[in-house]
């Protein structure tokens, strides 16, 4: 029996993803096998010595502390594209809003309330709503900086609604350059997007390299009166460089989806809620795609879209199946193999891959495992953790 942490409210398709015969879920369980959350800030504290997986119904993972869990050997899984439709559909609804006389339109009819003539009401609107002209997006430049699982669905979207569109991702992998359209004309440097889009897009992580990249020198190298979209994390716009800009007017309009006290009451900008990905149906993806993750890590070893551990995959091939990490550093995996060689162990089937100080193992044998088995893999210079998971008999 697997026990799972649920923190914040989960979507119940989520949930009935987990066998109750095979799962104990619960927002108070003592010493649990994996937790599942949305928001919920996790500490240190919470990496307790059974925890064996985080699993975060969303893109980012700053709530969780990453580091800690790979020095414990704890997976941190997140849940990439399964908020994408719900986040691009935002942004198209930002720009938009910013382009044409939306808000400051509606804000002017609701002041009307002295008026109780429909007539008069209309001649009057009809005069004032030049007040509200905007622009078309169709035919404008949009700057996409980050082209992941978000990004590349916000190109589309844009050159479906006419618009031109150039891209910048300096870590941009094989599998998402795949999901680009060639119609997206890729810039060699951030200054060079930003000194081209009428419109800029923010689609990348807030890790240590993203803090600030919209910053005052970002707001110089930006086109004239260009709208900045943030709909990714408050940490990649400096607030004091954006409020600069914008008073200065190179900055034209600033949409986001994190609202700083320092931005309230201003006419050129459009602050939301972090609504972002506050759909019924992201939700409901975001919940479905952890709870899979976490699923086919417990019971099989296999892990896919972790932060901080490699992708691993291996088909099920034996009675016992042997999964452990360790520090990446020479000589181990053969210490592990010398240990299973001495029990005479057959190792079947095994994979082992590595993502910066840390390596990954799955290892399956030919045999139920021996008594002690994991105590001495454990002890095996390096070993950070051991799993065994076998058939049930």
């Amino acid at each position: 029996m697997y026990r799972i942490c649920t923190l914040n409210q989960i979507s119940i398709k989520g949930l009935e993803q987990f066998p109750r015969e095979q799962y104990e879920l619960a927002s108070e369980i003592g010493r649990p096998d994996a937790i599942l959350v949305r928001s919920h800030k996790l500490s240190a504290d919470d990496i307790t010595p059974d925890l064996k997986a985080i699993a975060r119904a969303g893109a980012g993972t700053n709530n969780v502390p990453v580091a800690a869990c790979t020095d414990k050997g704890v997976p941190v899984f997140n849940t990439p594209g399964a908020n994408a439709n719900a986040v691009k559909e935002l942004v198209l609804t930002g720009l938009l809003l910013s382009s044409r006389g939306i808000v400051p339109g509606i804000n002017y009819v609701n002041t009307l309330t002295d008026i109780d003539d429909a007539a008069a009401m209309g001649k009057l609107l009809e005069q004032e709503k030049k007040r509200f002209r905007g622009s078309e997006i169709a035919g404008k430049t949009l700057g996409v900086v980050g082209l992941g699982a978000i990004g590349s669905m916000v190109t589309e979207m844009a050159l479906q609604m006419g618009m031109k569109v150039v891209g910048f991702d300096p870590a941009l992998s094989v599998e998402a350059a795949w999901r680009v359209p060639n119609q997206v004309e890729k810039m060699e440097n951030l200054p060079s997007l930003l000194a081209r889009a009428d419109f800029i897009s923010l689609h990348v992580p807030a890790i240590a390299p993203t803090k600030d990249m919209i910053n005052a020198d970002a707001v110089t190298a930006m086109k004239e009166g260009a709208v900045l979209l943030n709909f990714a994390r408050e940490t990649i716009v400096n607030t004091a460089a954006m409020v600069a800009g914008l008073e200065s007017g190179k900055v034209g309009q600033y949409v986001t989806d994190f609202p700083h006290p320092d931005l309230l009451g201003r006419d050129n900008v459009i602050l939301m809620p972090h609504i972002g990905a506050s759909t019924n149906e992201a939700e409901e993806n975001c919940a479905v795609m952890a709870a899979t993750q976490l699923i086919d890590f417990l019971e099989n070893g296999n892990i896919r879209n972790s932060v901080n551990f490699p992708t691993l995959h291996l088909e099920r091939n034996g009675p016992c199946r042997i999964a452990f990490s360790n520090r990446n550093v020479p000589k181990v995996l053969g210490n592990v193999l010398s240990v299973l060689a001495d029990r005479d162990i057959n190792v079947i089937d095994m994979l082992n891959k590595s993502r910066d100080d840390v390596a990954y193992n799955l290892i399956d044998i030919q045999c139920a495992a021996p008594e002690g088995l994991a105590e001495a893999l454990t002890e095996v210079e390096g070993v950070i953790n051991v799993r065994l998971i076998c058939n049930e008999s």
